[in-house]
């Protein structure tokens, strides 16, 4: 890890649970970054606290600056999200960088790439191009939101990466799961809502950014790998499939225009009822069960 003086300071913010298994690949990820002036912050949502001493020790091996918080409860990524943002600027970092830590970079340039063509381009905010972890298929290259559906489309999924998508431009959306920030967007988007736990919270907080202006820059020249839902147990997994129904609903009930938002929920219900029909009986009630909950959240006070 480089320290150069006058280069912007970086807090990267990771939300570890259940990630035992990622960090080794992360950790070296990050120690072989170059003219990259950055601190770590690791927020444990884990049981257990075996995530925080591997990263403990992981941090000693590479010589990487890092703050570690076990909260020894799952507070939700969106939480863990904030208590690490919250540190990196109570620091004085320049730059937030959301990072999974269910991600691999083995370019030693990604991460001060990615500051560099955000200063280049005049933006607050960058993500690189994703792949799926072991492939070259594209994971994201960009994105955008249908409000006609409450979902957001990655640009290029599951296309292999042939440069294609190695035009910089502006992207409307991108998951936070690589996400270069300035911190001058907190102050004016706020923070991310906790409300979502998790699914969607940055979906919210990227639409929260769009709507005041401030532009999403996709850098393909940085590139991550990402292993796609590792924490989470999959997609269909009945804790998944449970907050991607509610934030569903929460989301077109937060941002959408009457007609768009009836639109979506009734595409939700239409869909994910219908996919039922391939599912076990838990991961059904969990589906029926998280569309119940997206009416009952409050959207008056976020």
């Amino acid at each position: 890890m480089s320290t150069r003086y006058g280069s912007p300071l970086i807090g990267i913010v990771t939300v570890l649970y259940h990630s035992d298994s990622v960090l080794p690949d992360f950790f070296r990820s990050l120690a072989i970054q170059r003219d990259a002036n950055f601190k770590l912050y690791v927020i444990d949502n884990s049981e257990k606290d075996t995530g925080s001493a591997i990263s403990r020790e992981l941090a000693a091996l590479h010589g990487i600056h890092a703050d570690i918080v076990f909260n020894n409860d799952n507070v939700g990524v969106a939480r863990g999200n904030n208590q690490g943002i919250e540190m990196a600027l109570a620091d004085g970092c320049d730059y937030v960088l959301l990072a999974n830590n269910d991600t691999d970079f083995p370019d030693p340039d990604v991460i001060a790439g990615l500051v560099r063509h955000t200063e280049e381009a005049g933006a607050l905010a960058a993500v690189p191009k994703i792949t799926y972890h072991g492939t070259n298929r594209i994971w994201c290259a960009g994105g955008r939101f249908s409000p006609l559906t409450a979902t957001t489309p990655h640009v290029g999924d599951q296309m292999e990466d042939r440069g294609q998508f190695d035009q910089e431009v502006f992207t409307e959306y991108a998951p936070t799961c690589f996400m270069l920030l300035h911190t001058s967007i907190f102050r004016t988007v706020g923070m991310m809502d906790e409300k979502y736990f998790v699914y969607y919270d940055d979906s919210d907080f990227v639409w929260r950014m769009k709507n005041a202006g401030i532009g999403l820059l996709y850098a393909p020249t940085s590139c991550v790998a990402h292993k796609v839902a590792v924490s989470t147990g999959g997609n269909e997994s009945p804790f998944s499939l449970f907050y991607t129904a509610r934030n569903r609903v929460y989301f077109s009930r937060k941002h959408l225009a009457p007609a768009h938002r009836a639109v979506a929920i009734a595409y939700a219900v239409v869909t994910l009822t219908v996919k039922c029909v391939k599912f076990s009986p838990a991961a059904r009630s969990s589906v029926f069960k998280g569309l119940k909950a997206g009416f009952s959240l409050s959207v008056a006070d976020h």
